[in-house]
């Protein structure tokens, strides 16, 4: 009945089918049962709000995170669930983990204030082991006391830009988009602030101002999309920025550039002289260097750079007199090399022909 009874109350939370059972066979096993099979080690962080003391205009969403670790073993479920100060609970979520070794799952969860909170927030790991994080406190203030301010009192100004305000490219990590505000007061003095992007609260932060000083973040987009930033400054005179606006495109790298060779080669038979001339083309940018070589002895060589669209080019030509073994034929090859592949191309030449021996001349008859 005990066991049940148990089994109702997780029913009540929300919990799967698997972890109903998985609780149900954990509470029927024998003592030996439990001895041979202990549960997998579980640990979890103190949850950590984006803006542990937030001050400003509600409703405000303030967002909450913590990093769960389990040694897993094969198929496992993680089921966890938030705790709040006032005594609620939310629903029981079920992660599927699978593998060897330790698992990080960092669980999240938002949350909407519409007034005055001062509270925690906590993780609770029910399965495969039972474990409580640390109270992650944080603080909401909705509404500012009014001030009487004087000449005396410091007054700060902000404005924002987005640099680049626009990308174009493939979404990789790394910082695509960096946010710049420059807050300034007309006295030294503590400035609070925090930035909203898309209006959520990402970033906050605290900073002694001297005339002027620059704050700021980036971003990373792994999808495309645009929106904006603006930078709130909280105390000691609220203000805000104009609102920053950016732009990303995410696009697939360009495909790799291509290069190939063309050539005709021909012989001037009363000279014995080789001419052969040349193109190279690439499907995109790059420097592309060539090679002329006759019967495998390179001769002369140079190189072409081409922009983003490619193209075709003309080489240098050659034009080589031919003596010895090179006279009785043989081969011309363009040998060409861009960023990311090769090509030759060979062609054959006949030999030269001799030049016609002069007419024998008779000496003068003697009188």
């Amino acid at each position: 009945m005990k066991s049940v009874g148990l089994a109702r109350k997780a029913a009540a939370f929300g919990a799967s089918a698997a972890v109903l059972a998985a609780l149900a066979a954990g509470l029927v096993a024998s003592p030996a049962q439990a001895a041979t099979k202990a549960a997998p080690k579980v640990a979890v962080s103190a949850p950590r709000a984006s803006d542990n003391d937030y001050e400003g205009s509600c409703p405000v969403k303030v967002d909450f995170s913590a990093k769960i670790k389990v040694a897993v073993k094969g198929k496992t479920e993680l089921a966890y669930r938030w705790l709040h100060g006032d005594g609620s609970k939310s629903k029981v979520k079920v992660i599927k983990l699978t593998g060897k070794g330790t698992k990080s799952v960092t669980v999240r969860q938002s949350l909407t204030f519409k007034e005055d909170v001062k509270g925690w927030e906590a993780v609770q790991v029910l399965g495969p082991k039972k474990a409580t994080s640390k109270k992650g406190y944080f603080s909401v203030t909705c509404q500012e006391p009014k001030e009487v301010r004087s000449h005396l009192d410091p007054t700060v100004t902000a404005r924002a830009w987005a640099s680049p305000d626009s990308y174009v490219g493939s979404c990789t990590p790394g910082d695509k988009i960096d946010f710049v505000g420059l807050i300034e007061a007309n006295t030294p003095t503590w400035v609070r602030y925090r930035w909203v992007l898309n209006g959520d609260v990402v970033d906050y932060g605290k900073v002694k101002v001297r005339d002027t000083r620059k704050v700021g973040f980036g971003i990373s987009p792994r999808h495309s999309q645009r929106g904006w930033a603006q930078l709130e400054v909280l105390s000691p005179d609220a203000t805000s920025s104009n609102r920053a606006y950016y732009r990303v495109w995410c696009k697939d790298e360009a495909p790799a550039a291509k290069v190939s060779a063309s050539t005709t080669v021909s012989t001037t038979a009363g000279s014995c002289t080789l001419n052969a001339l040349g193109s190279i083309t690439s499907t995109g940018s790059g420097r592309v260097s060539w090679t002329w070589s006759v019967n495998g002895t390179a001769v002369s060589s140079g190189a072409e750079y081409f922009g983003s669209d490619g193209g075709t080019r003309s080489v240098d030509s050659l034009s080589k007199a031919l003596t010895g073994d090179d006279a009785k034929g043989g081969t011309v090859t363009l040998s060409v090399t861009g960023p990311d592949n090769s090509d030759t191309v060979t062609k054959s030449y006949a030999p030269c022909a001799a030049p016609a021996a002069a007419p024998a001349t008779s000496a003068p008859a003697s009188s």
